[in-house]
């Protein structure tokens, strides 16, 4: 009678009632958490010496001082930034038409590019060329690079995109070799295909992520491959992978779950040209074992697949040799002309620690620019007002809005003031 009593009473529903509250507080509180809804809005942080050209960018450029507003929904989590990227693309990608090239390289291997036409005068009416370098295992194909590669058209850019050696599901390999993280000869090729193609043309040389990394250390690893560039933006990249490397094994901001992902589709590529890089001739010649073939199945990691296997096709001794050698961080300091470095505060693949690489740099060079939003995820940088993004990011207009401030600069650069001449030579 008495527990009938109690249930009969309205204290027990108050109670419920209380843990339901709680429960969606919880929930809410979890939401907040996870979406970053806290995090306010701002412009991007900018790294950079006062020089006439900073002043000049500044001026130009209004996306390096106006607030960047992700989608106010989920915009704010450098996760989903990076998932959508990494699974979407981009969104409505249009499909511009470009022609595919051939070049044989000294080692028999081909290197492949696609080449854009502009469709439209360029802003200073002179003939300009981009050449692109998409991130790790990426190619034209790819829905970010068709959507920059169609605003850049757009704008009378020409571009030139390197599809990295094996990325690509219907071009075979010709020799026992891949991209690596900081290979340059098909870069170099491409480059060198367009300025004999095209002799009046100059270069703006763009580089995303991995790609990133590529452009920098081609430019500062000869003088002579800085000739006619007019500039070189880089986005997302880590800048030395022996540092990444450490980074990349820990837990937090789940920096271990992108590695095992990013491991499984290398995994993919690299067994999908099995033939060619494991046949028994090519596993004498790199000094290859089927120990490590079977460490390769078995891989959960990048530094595993690199260290059994993409290390001893380049010749390098060690891992350590390996990334000290295909990293852009020793030659960034022979950059002479001007570079905008990008990054986002809470990209999930480049830590923290990483940042001061350019930061570093852009505190001692005139010509360097580092420039850092607090949103947008490993190339993603999306754009919306509430949950859905709209098809051009931030990034996008950024690069473009950058190029075209710098055609402008060197067009204008000999109406400036002497004093103004004499520093832009120093940079």
């Amino acid at each position: 009678l008495k527990i009938s009593a109690i249930l009969e009473t309205s204290e027990l529903p108050a109670v419920f009632d209380g843990v339901k509250l709680a429960a969606v507080a919880a929930v809410l509180y979890v939401i907040v958490r996870c979406l970053n809804l806290k995090s306010p809005t701002a412009p991007p942080e900018l790294i950079y010496q006062d020089s006439a050209l900073a002043r000049f960018l500044l001026k130009s450029c209004p996306l390096l001082t106006k607030e960047y507003i992700p989608p106010l929904i989920w915009g704010k989590s450098g996760h989903i930034q990076t998932a959508l990227y990494g699974k979407m693309g981009r969104v409505r990608s249009p499909h511009p038409y470009g022609l595919r090239k051939y070049l044989t390289m000294p080692d028999g291997a081909t290197a492949t590019f696609d080449l854009f036409e502009p469709r439209s005068e360029h802003c200073i009416g002179e003939d300009v060329t981009m050449v692109i370098c998409p991130g790790i295992a990426n190619h034209s194909e790819k829905q970010y690079i068709r959507t920059f590669v169609d605003y850049a058209q757009k704008n009378g850019y020409r571009c030139a995109v390197l599809n990295h050696l094996g990325a690509l599901p219907n071009i075979e390999l010709t020799s026992p070799r891949m991209f690596t993280y900081g290979c340059t000869w098909e870069f170099g090729a491409m480059v060198n295909y367009i300025k004999k193609t095209y002799p009046q043309t100059q270069l703006v040389v763009v580089g995303f992520s991995l790609g990133g990394n590529i452009v920098c250390k081609y430019l500062g690893e000869s003088q002579a491959n800085q000739e006619r560039v007019l500039c070189c933006v880089s986005v997302c990249q880590g800048y030395s992978a022996l540092r990444a490397q450490e980074t990349f094994m820990q837990w937090d901001h789940c920096r271990r779950f992108y590695n095992f992902l990013m491991a499984d589709n290398m995994k993919k590529i690299i067994l999908s040209h099995r033939q060619v890089l494991f046949g028994d001739n090519m596993k004498k010649l790199h000094s290859l074992s089927d120990a490590d073939l079977s460490k390769l199945y078995t891989a959960t990691s990048l530094m595993q697949i690199d260290d059994n296997v993409m290390r001893k096709f380049h010749g390098y001794s060690s891992l350590k040799e390996y990334y000290e050698k295909e990293s852009c961080l020793q030659y960034l300091h022979t950059i002479y002309v001007p570079l905008l470095l990008v990054n986002a505060a809470d990209d999930p693949l480049v830590h923290e620690s990483l940042l001061s690489i350019p930061r570093a740099l852009s505190e001692k060079k005139e010509n360097v620019m580092h420039v850092l939003p607090l949103h947008g995820g490993h190339l993603g940088f999306f754009e919306g007002s509430v949950l859905f993004p709209e098809p051009l990011t931030w990034m996008d207009k950024l690069v473009v809005q950058y190029a075209n401030a710098i055609c402008q600069w060197e067009k204008t650069k000999p109406h400036c003031s002497d004093a103004e001449q004499a520093m832009s030579a120093q940079e």
